[in-house]
């Protein structure tokens, strides 16, 4: 069985990724990301991973108000670690793509050949808004179509001495970014849509998927899969995992109850309002969500062992390359994973337990 990939989501604005006020609560400071990251090391994690956020999602707990900026945190750690790939979030709408290929190319150079461009394109208004950058007249057809000239621009520049491009969205006129990265920046995309599916088989090295079910996982998995393969590439798909982990499941399951009971109602509102929910659906939703809804992604708590068995059953059965974990404890749940479960995962993609 192949390798998978495992690494964690940073968390790189307060709170992390518990919208609660009875979880666990990193704030948004290198110190944290810092741990985080050696911890990753330490346990033999593939990779780390932080997002771009420029407005948070208030309520009691002011989610993500405060932020950390991903290229300059991820350089940091790229000093502090030595083995795990560096993957930052870059937002296509908002560098122009020369400065874009520049700051990478220096990633590259930093790491020692292990940086990756989370490629996004700037799909919640209010945090353009601000900038006074939102173009509400692009749809979301346009913007994967700006998306992908961009990511022409930055891997052309990557390649190439001299790139000139007229787009709709901007100019390269005689461009120049020198020096070349030594080998191309691993390339990273998240969504499911038509459009994004067919990016991330064009231009992606990994995506990022999630489902309403496994069932959908598996057919967005294997669409990913099939794209890239049709270009001629090889794009491996991913999704993300939260890990509630103790001895035993009752005592994991503990921790679910109590955060979910601080659950951020007034930020699970905004959040939703922000991917386009009127707001008055978004209130009314929040209003009625049960407290699992404090939990971003899809999540599994319970022992080392329930935490192994359910992690091995969803790659396999979704047929993914790697999960993307987060732990809203990094500072014990995540060593404790590192102990004795990623141990077992490696054991079973090596097939030592067949």
């Amino acid at each position: 069985m192949p390798a998978k990939d495992y690494g964690i989501f940073l968390p790189i604005g307060n709170g992390g990724w518990m919208l609660s006020t009875t979880a666990p609560h990193p704030e948004a400071k290198y110190a944290w990301n810092k741990r985080a990251a050696l911890h990753a090391e330490d346990i033999g994690l593939d990779f780390i991973m932080s997002m771009a956020k420029w407005r948070g999602f208030g309520g009691t707990t002011d989610h993500w108000g405060r932020s950390l900026e991903s290229m300059t945190m991820m350089s940091a750690l790229a000093e502090a670690t030595d083995r795990v790939k560096i993957w930052a979030t870059m937002h296509a709408n908002v560098h122009n793509p020369a400065v874009a290929a520049k700051m990478y190319a220096t990633l590259q150079d930093v790491s020692g050949g292990r940086a990756g461009m989370n490629i996004v394109n700037g799909a919640y208004a209010g945090e353009f808004e601000q900038f006074g950058i939102w173009d509400p007249t692009l749809s979301h057809a346009d913007r994967y179509t700006m998306t992908e000239l961009w990511t022409e621009a930055v891997t052309r520049l990557w390649t190439e001495d001299s790139v000139t491009m007229h787009t709709p969205y901007f100019d390269l006129v005689d461009c120049e970014s020198r020096p070349h990265p030594s080998s191309r920046p691993t390339i990273i995309s998240a969504g499911k849509s038509e459009a994004a599916r067919a990016f991330q088989a064009r231009f992606a090295d990994g995506a990022f998927l999630a489902g309403d079910s496994l069932e959908e996982m598996k057919e967005l998995s294997a669409d990913v899969h099939a794209r890239a393969a049709a270009n001629g590439r090889t794009c491996k798909t991913y999704s993300m995992l939260t890990v509630v982990q103790d001895e035993t499941d009752a005592l994991a399951e503990a921790k679910v109850k109590e955060w979910g009971a601080g659950v951020d109602r007034e930020a699970l509102a905004n959040m939703r309002a922000s991917w386009g929910v009127p707001e008055d659906q978004a209130r009314a939703w929040a209003s009625g969500a049960v407290g699992e809804a404090a939990f971003q992604t899809a999540y599994v708590a319970g022992s080392a062992q329930t935490v192994t068995e359910h992690i091995q059953y969803i790659v396999g059965e979704a047929d993914l390359d790697g999960l993307m974990l987060i732990f809203p404890e990094y500072d014990q749940d995540m060593v404790l994973f590192g102990e004795t479960v990623l141990p077992a995962l490696r054991a079973h993609d090596a097939g030592g337990d067949r």
